[in-house]
């Protein structure tokens, strides 16, 4: 009889799990244009750290939102979030010269925590190519770094600014340009109010 009760108990969990699932949201496609300019930060990443850049082009590909995707991309939002100190980057650098890199010290600021995410996704098995350095205008018209994730339920963002993992129509940022698919190192413009519906 005990068995039974905590095969069924299993069996209510898995079926609350699927459903919890079913209504995670979906999201459109931002629609992206031209190639525009390369960010100065970028550039600067790749000059100290060219192995993170010099690698050749890829296909496209959009991660597979699974339960078990998405259950790793929240984790990560929320570890990043958690382990970096947040500073301007004057106050880090000395500079107001763009500068990005990965957390070496516990400390960054907003491209710190999307290079961050980026890097852990990567080691985890996530496609380079779904995962996009992203530079918006915030609700204060600033410039602002996230990261965006190009899945099978559409564009979804990585913000050190909150631990929801957001479709990007839904942070009300103005987005501007992010990386492209195919090359990490070929920027393209974001076409203002365009999207393309989600599979």
């Amino acid at each position: 009889m005990f068995a039974f009760i905590a095969r069924l108990l299993v069996l209510t969990a898995a079926i609350s799990s699927v459903s919890a699932f079913a209504q995670a949201p979906k999201a459109s496609f931002a629609a992206t244009g031209e190639a525009t300019s390369i960010p100065y930060g970028w550039m600067d990443f790749c000059s100290r750290r060219p192995q993170e850049c010099r690698q050749a082009a890829l296909p496209a590909t959009d991660i597979a939102l699974t339960r078990e995707a998405w259950t790793q991309i929240d984790e990560v939002n929320r570890a990043v979030n958690a382990a970096i100190e947040p500073i301007s980057n004057l106050e880090h650098w000395g500079t107001i010269a763009d500068h990005w890199d990965y957390p070496t010290d516990g400390k960054g600021d907003c491209k710190i925590y999307a290079l961050e995410k980026r890097r852990r996704l990567i080691e985890m098995g996530f496609p380079r190519q779904a995962l996009l350095m992203t530079i918006v205008r915030d609700h204060h018209d600033q410039g602002h770094t996230i990261l965006t994730l190009r899945t099978s339920r559409g564009d979804f963002i990585l913000d050190n600014l909150t631990d929801a993992v957001k479709p990007w129509e839904k942070t009300g940022y103005r987005f501007v340009k992010r990386q492209s698919q195919e090359d990490p190192n070929v920027w393209l413009a974001i076409e203002a109010r365009q999207r393309v519906g989600a599979r």
